[in-house]
C-alpha cells in the first residue's frame, strides 16, 4: 500500500511533464510542419500551372499545324506540281 501512495503523485507530476514538454516542443514542431506542407503544396500547385500552360501551347501549335496541313494540303500539292520542270504533273496519290 506503501508503494502505490508513493506511485500516484509521482503519476500525476509525469502527467504534467509530459503535457509542458508537448506544449513546448511539439506544438511549435506540428506548426512549423503544417507551414512546410503548406509551402510544398503552393509550390506543386504553381508547377501543375505551368504544365497546364506548356500543354495549352503545344495544343494550339497542333491545332495550327493540323490546320496548315488540312487545309493548305491540296493548294500545297497543286503549287508544288505547277513548279515541276516539264509542265508534267505526276499522277496524284490519294490519301
Amino acid at each position: 500500500m506503501n508503494n502505490i501512495a508513493l506511485l500516484i503523485p509521482i503519476m500525476g507530476i509525469s502527467c504534467g511533464l509530459i503535457a509542458i514538454i508537448g506544449g513546448v516542443f511539439l506544438k511549435p514542431w506540428f506548426a512549423l510542419r503544417e507551414k512546410q506542407l503548406a509551402t510544398e503544396a503552393s509550390m506543386v500547385a504553381e508547377k501543375a500551372a505551368q504544365y497546364a500552360a506548356q500543354t495549352e501551347k503545344l495544343e494550339q501549335r497542333v491545332r495550327v499545324l493540323e490546320r496548315i496541313v488540312t487545309d493548305r494540303g491540296l493548294a500545297l500539292s497543286d503549287e508544288i506540281d505547277a513548279l515541276r520542270i516539264g509542265g508534267e504533273a505526276p499522277a496524284r496519290i490519294e490519301h
